[in-house]
């Protein structure tokens, strides 16, 4: 069995150094070493062996497998080394030419639209400031006066987490926290998301932007909020628009009214975006109710002030012809190279 065993290992380093491919390495290898190899078959017969011989042939049969082991991993590695000087001789890289161009993205409309808000109510003086959009209810509705019967306080039109917790339905609750913590002049405005439990169509969404302001000082106005709003309007859409405030209705503010400003599409003439109208509703306005002011510990004989509210997606879909507020939250690579 000895004998044998040096005859297999002679002859698989002969078949090693003569071959050629690496895939006759492999087949070596399965013939001598595999399950069914000559070798594997010769250890398995070690068990008619007395047990004066069987660690003999034992230590053997281990030399014998570990020379051809060894040839296999050298002819291997000869083989690699081969391929990788074909390679380097056949194929080159030219470090000096330019790689693929790399796509680069750029600013959604959305936030390309509240940069330049921020950037005109800075001019005016205003800070910004956020706050969070899990809000409690107190904030969200309690201090910001609003009843315990008004819809927007229904499970149907707000997310709850439970009868306090929320997501804030507008950013007012940010006013009503600045109006606790610092005593006026207060001048801030406060962009962020909001939630509101609407359908999801051409024009409403779940998820949208809000940006609102509130200005907190002695002998404020609806003067003063007039020419605030005119003058952001014009920063927007330009020197010739107009604006028209209209009476209205809201918890927050006591005068309360919607500003429209001049059709940005027709300038006035009438066309299908402000229907007809020559102007489009931008935002709800009004100056602070006193009962507002009460509950944020400020008194109302010293001190008053304004609110406003504008859809900063609204907002966006004007500025940019957008007709359908679901390619904003797609992420459509092709839409959004539009702009």
């Amino acid at each position: 069995m000895e004998n044998k065993l040096r005859q297999i290992r002679d002859a698989a380093l002969e078949e090693i150094e003569k071959a050629l491919q690496p895939e006759e390495i492999e087949k070596i290898r399965v013939a001598v070493l595999g399950k069914k190899g000559e070798l594997t078959a010769i250890l398995r017969g070690m068990s008619s062996l007395s047990n004066e011989e069987r660690p003999i042939i034992g230590k053997i049969a281990n030399e014998v497998r570990e020379s051809i082991e060894d040839a296999i991993k050298a002819k291997k590695e000869r083989f690699e080394e081969e391929a990788m000087k074909l390679r380097l001789a056949t194929q080159s890289i030219d470090v000096t030419l330019n790689g693929p161009a790399l796509s680069v993205g750029h600013e959604h409309p959305l936030y390309t639209v509240i940069d330049r808000m921020i950037e005109i109510f800075a001019s005016l003086g205003f800070s910004v400031v956020e706050g969070p959009e899990i809000e409690w209810a107190k904030y969200n509705f309690d201090m910001l006066n609003v009843p315990h019967d008004h819809s927007s306080r229904d499970y149907s039109d707000t997310f709850y987490f439970n009868d306090d917790v929320l997501l804030r339905t507008q950013t007012s609750p940010v006013q009503a926290r600045v109006m606790l913590d610092k005593k006026p002049p207060i001048k801030i405005i406060s962009p962020g998301k909001v939630y509101r439990n609407d359908e999801i169509d051409a024009t409403h969404s779940p998820l949208f932007h809000q940006l609102e302001g509130l200005i907190i000082d002695k002998d404020i106005t609806m003067a003063d909020l007039k020419g605030t709003l005119d003058f952001v309007a014009k920063s927007l859409f330009g020197e010739d628009t107009e604006t028209v405030f209209r009476p209205h209705q809201f918890y927050f503010t006591e005068p309360s009214a919607e500003m429209d400003a001049t059709c940005f599409a027709c300038k006035g003439a009438g066309c299908r975006v402000c229907k007809g109208s020559g102007y489009i509703e931008i935002l709800g306005c009004g100056m602070v109710h006193p009962n507002v002011l009460r509950a944020c510990g400020i008194d109302p004989d010293e001190y008053t002030g304004f609110a406003f509210g504008m859809g900063l997606d609204r907002m966006t879909l004007l500025d940019y012809g957008i007709s359908d507020l679901r390619n904003m939250f797609t992420n459509d690579t092709d839409f959004l190279r539009q702009f």
